[in-house]
């Protein structure tokens, strides 16, 4: 595994200091189109990071508007690196507009 990247908006945080105990359930909220494209990219880009995902536990939010669509995703978090990665996936993909 690639050592992360330590910059003053992603700084090192030894394991002992962290408020996360892993592995846990961690969950992940991504906004983006209202469309199954979306979903389908989505679960691949968190296969990737967490290969027993289970997409059957994504809860869907949609908008008001129907123009879009919340989905919380709970990952089986492993470790800071892990979790920094499925972040920087999900933000880079076209479709996902936002990740909290």
């Amino acid at each position: 595994m690639s050592q992360p990247d330590h910059t003053p908006a992603n700084p090192y945080i030894p394991p002992e200091q962290s408020l996360i105990e892993y592995p846990c359930a961690f969950p992940i909220k991504v906004m983006g189109a209202h469309h199954e494209a979306f979903v389908d990219a989505v679960v691949a880009i968190v296969r990737e990071h967490d290969p027993a995902f289970d997409a059957a536990t994504i809860q869907r939010r949609p908008s008001s508007s129907g123009n879009y669509l919340g989905l919380t995703i709970t990952v089986t978090a492993t470790s800071r690196p892990q979790l920094d990665n499925i972040y920087r996936s999900l933000t880079s993909h076209p479709m996902v507009k936002y990740v909290l």
